[in-house]
Formats: structure tokens, C-alpha cells, sequence
């Protein structure tokens, strides 16, 4: 059955478009796949180029160990199966900033095959996507052509820096589900750390491939794997953003919608995403397989993994986003979204446990993922880099759960902790923030505004919601630091209602 909510009305009828991502992601190494050249950001240009890395006369390739290793991690990581023998091909084709003049990659047997994510939309529900393969490659260097008028110049600090390119099959129906997909995919590979993820510095990037076709036709092609059932796709390469990707996608699908649906057909291509006009534009045709004329590489052997290897690196995984996520929620008692919300970030959800050690944790978690992360984004910082350690949002909640302040006056805690002014105890002691509890106190206050009021006390007993006048001008008496439940059961008293 076809779901509406993925239909796109054209002039002709509806549409649905089909979409599948490559996403290229930098392994987490300090060296490079086939050289022991440095990998960093931030270097000058050429400055971590080895010999291997500029094709000098001679050079051979050696494998990095520690890359394979990251790769069998991420392929775990992914539930994928692991190929204990696989093989590096050259790709051949010619850029400037590709100094060989082929790519050293995997094409038939790659390291990482099969594999699935569960990935999880906006409302809780959740879909599948299912990976094609894993592969290693070598990244290429950068022409940059914004530095002459008149050339074009090239920097190889990236050129064989270790890349996994991650396929998955054409199971993505939505530009929500391809965004929520690469932001699901990124999770898992900072938990392992094997990228860190990092989209604006282009050390994770995906490579969408859009198509378009009429209603049950995907349907078929599920139960047939038949992809003549599917239109023509076009690839959109490197986009490092969600945003991005979605609009991508969207601009992309209408695009092919308008040219079928005006008598014409669609190429096969390579396209760019222009950010500041949000379209597509052409770059290239689509190359095939054959046109990168594949063959092994005779300077690399086979790579040949040890089974009992692969196990210990199994064993040596840290626990994944799903696996947390069900432990937040039982361990916690967190509801789904408010658990799913912590996991998105390794270090949030590390954040949270250090900080609900001995407190409400429902309440922990809200001021982790509300007040302290709207304040990190504002300030463009990391949880990592928070001037407020989980110590601190501790002893605020528990001023909160000891009724020493209210939760309104805890944001004005917030703010002068932030702002340095110290411990939360110090600062409500220092400031005089502490709740008024005091009954006595508060009957009196109460007594004196009934007394004042009668026509509105006398309201509220055929109106009951009227008792908010009430607290409203209680907590204005007290400058908000009247307890508001005390106050509420003391009102109720007062002038008679359930």
C-alpha cells in the first residue's frame, strides 16, 4: 500500500521518489591509508604530502592497519557482515588534484558487505534502511581555484587520507528519512569512534541518488529487485549538511517530475547543490563501472582477516545508540523521546548519567536537553565544552527536588551560573532565592487577600479555575518565591473547594 505521506502531486498525477546515499566518512586516523603522512585539519597547503601521497617515481602503497580495523569496527557497528577477504582495486579516472591518476578503492570484494540501520522518524516510528557495502578508499587532494586569477592551484593534504563509503540500497522514500538516515549513520560512527563526524570540515559527507516514479512501483522492485521499475536516477555528490541534503532532494525530485512530465527524459548524471539557490546543477555524466576500467591493484595483496581478530574487535565495541537508548529508558524510567533526544550525542548522553547520579532523572534530563543545550548552541559550543560541569546541574536539581527553589527561579539560577557566579547553593543563598514554605507565613498572606477580595473569593467557588488570580498575585507578593504547591493547598483550604 502506498504511503500518502511520500506522494508528490505533479500535473500529471501523484509521484514518489526513490533514494539511496553513499556516504564517504573519514576514518578516525592520525595517518593516512597507504602512507605514513600525517591527517589533520587546519595544516598548511602540501604540508602532509608524502612521496607515496604525490605518485613520486617508485612509491609504493602499504596498507594502514589501523584503517582496516576501523573499517571491520564501523561494519560491526552497522551489523554488517565482515569479509574476511576482500581486495583493492584502481579506479581510474583524471582530476589535477588526483596525482596518480587513479584511485586506490575496492570495487567487487570489499571489506564490509551487507548490513542494516534502524533508523527512527520524527514521530517514533521507525524504518529500515539496508547497506550495500562497505569500502575503503583513498580520498584526492583539492584544486582550489579562488587563490589566482589566472590558475588553478592544488593541494594534497587529503590525497589518500582513508575514506569508508558506505552504500546503502534505495530504501529511503522522503528527504526527512535520508536526512534522519545520515544523522543515524553518524551517531554510530562517533559511538565507535571511528569518524568524528565533523560535516563543515567535510570529514562526513553523503552523495544522494534521487529518482522518481509512479506509485507502486517501488513496491515492485522490492518484490522483484528489478530496478527497470524505478526512473532514471541522478547523483547529487557531496553534500555535508542535513539541511542541505534535504532541500537537495526536494529541488532534484521536482525537477525530474517536471521534465517527465513535459515529454522529456532523464539523464543519467552527476549533479552539485548550490546552496544560496537551492537547485541542482549538472557536473558531469554518470559514469558506469566500466568506464572507471577497474582492475586490481598489482602493488596491494588480498586482505586477509583473522577471524579471532574481527572477534576481538567485537568484543571491544562500546555500547551503540540503540543499545543505550533501551538502558536510558529502563534504567531511568525516561520515556523514548526523551532517551532518543540524549543519545544523539555520545557526550550528552555521558553528560546526563554523570549529572543524574542520586537525582530525578525525568528532570536531569530536561535541563540537559533544554535550558544547558539551548544555551551551548547559542554560544556555538559543544556539551564537551560546557562551563557547566554535570556537578553543577546536579546540585540545581536538587535544590528543585528539596523545595529549596521553585523551577522558575532555578532559570534565573541558571543564568548567574552560567555567567560564573558560582554554585547553585551559593547563589540561591547569596541572592535569597529560597522558596517560601513557611504555612504560617503564607496562611497570613492569604487571610489578607481574601479578606481584600471577597467578590473574588466568592468566584472561585463556582469557578474553581478562578483560584489562579490567587497564586498569580501570591507569587507576585513574594517576589516568585512562594511554594507553589504549598500555596495551591493552602488556597483549596482557604476558600473551600476539592
Amino acid at each position: 500500500m502506498t504511503d500518502t505521506s511520500k506522494v508528490i502531486q505533479g500535473r500529471t498525477g501523484p509521484w514518489e521518489m526513490v533514494l539511496g546515499l553513499e556516504i564517504h566518512a573519514q576514518v578516525a586516523s592520525k595517518a593516512k591509508l597507504f602512507s605514513g603522512a600525517a591527517v589533520g585539519f587546519g595544516a598548511g597547503p602540501n604540508e602532509q604530502v608524502s612521496l607515496v601521497d604525490a605518485a613520486m617515481p617508485g612509491m609504493l602503497p602499504v596498507i594502514n592497519r589501523y584503517c582496516v580495523e576501523q573499517a571491520v569496527r564501523t561494519g560491526l557497528g552497522l551489523k554488517a557482515q565482515i569479509n574476511l577477504r576482500s581486495s583493492f582495486d584502481r579506479k581510474n579516472y583524471f582530476y589535477p588534484d588526483l596525482p596518480q591518476g587513479y584511485q586506490i578503492s575496492q570495487f567487487k570484494d570489499p571489506v564490509v558487505g551487507e548490513g542494516e540501520v534502524i533508523v527512527e522518524h520524527d514521530d517514533g516510528s521507525t524504518f529500515t534502511v539496508r547497506i550495500e557495502r562497505l569500502h575503503l578508499e583513498q580520498d584526492a587532494g583539492k584544486s582550489l581555484h579562488d587563490q589566482d586569477p589566472n590558475a588553478t592551484y592544488v593541494d594534497l593534504n587529503r590525497a589518500g587520507t582513508a575514506l569508508m563509503e558506505i552504500v546503502s540500497k534505495p530504501d529511503m522514500r522522503s528527504a526527512a528519512e535520508a536526512a534522519a538516515y545520515v544523522k543515524k549513520v553518524r551517531t554510530i560512527l562517533v559511538y565507535l569512534g571511528t569518524c568524528d563526524g565533523d560535516m563543515e570540515k567535510g570529514n562526513l559527507r553523503a552523495d544522494v541518488n534521487v529518482s522518481v516514479c509512479r506509485p507502486g512501483a517501488y513496491e515492485k522492485f522490492r518484490e522483484t529487485g528489478d530496478f527497470s521499475h524505478l526512473g532514471t536516477r541522478c547523483e547529487i555528490k557531496n553534500v555535508n549538511s542535513y539541511r542541505y541534503i534535504q532541500q537537495a532532494i526536494e529541488y532534484e525530485a521536482r525537477r525530474q517530475i517536471e521534465i517527465i512530465e513535459d515529454g522529456g527524459k532523464i539523464d543519467q548524471e552527476t549533479r552539485l547543490f548550490d546552496p544560496t539557490k537551492l537547485e541542482t546543477r549538472s557536473m558531469r555524466s554518470k559514469e558506469e563501472a566500466h568506464d572507471y576500467r577497474y582492475f586490481p591493484d598489482p602493488d596491494l595483496l588480498p586482505l586477509v582477516l583473522d577471524p579471532a581478530w574481527v572477534k576481538k574487535i567485537q568484543d571491544s565495541l562500546p555500547e551503540l545508540p540503540d543499545a543505550k537508548k533501551a538502558r536510558l529508558q529502563s534504567q531511568y524510567g525516561l520515556s523514548a523521546y526523551d532517551a532518543g533526544v540524549l543519545i544523539t550525542e555520545q557526550a550528552r548522553a555521558d553528560f546526563f548519567e554523570e549529572a543524574a547520579k542520586g537525582r530525578d532523572a525525568k528532570l536531569t534530563s530536561n535541563w540537559v536537553t533544554n535550558e544547558l543545550a539551548a544555551r551551548l548552541t547559542a554560544a556555538g559550543q559543544d556539551i564537551g565544552d560546557s562551563p557547566l560541569k554535570p556537578a553543577d546541574i546536579a546540585e540545581l536539581v536538587a535544590l528543585i527536588e528539596e523545595r529549596v527553589i521553585s523551577s522558575k527561579i532555578a532559570k534565573d539560577v541558571f543564568d548567574r551560573m552560567w555567567a560564573g557566579e558560582g554554585g547553585a547553593r551559593a547563589i540561591v543563598e547569596k541572592q535569597g532565592l529560597q522558596q517560601v514554605s513557611d504555612t504560617g507565613a503564607l496562611e497570613a498572606m492569604i487571610d489578607k487577600l481574601i479578606a481584600a477580595n471577597p467578590g473574588q473569593a466568592a468566584a472561585v467557588k463556582d469557578k474553581p479555575q478562578a483560584i489562579g488570580w490567587f497564586v498569580g498575585q501570591l507569587m507576585k507578593e513574594t517576589g516568585g518565591k512562594a511554594n507553589p504547591g504549598t500555596v495551591n493547598l493552602l488556597l483549596k483550604a482557604k476558600l473551600g473547594i476539592g
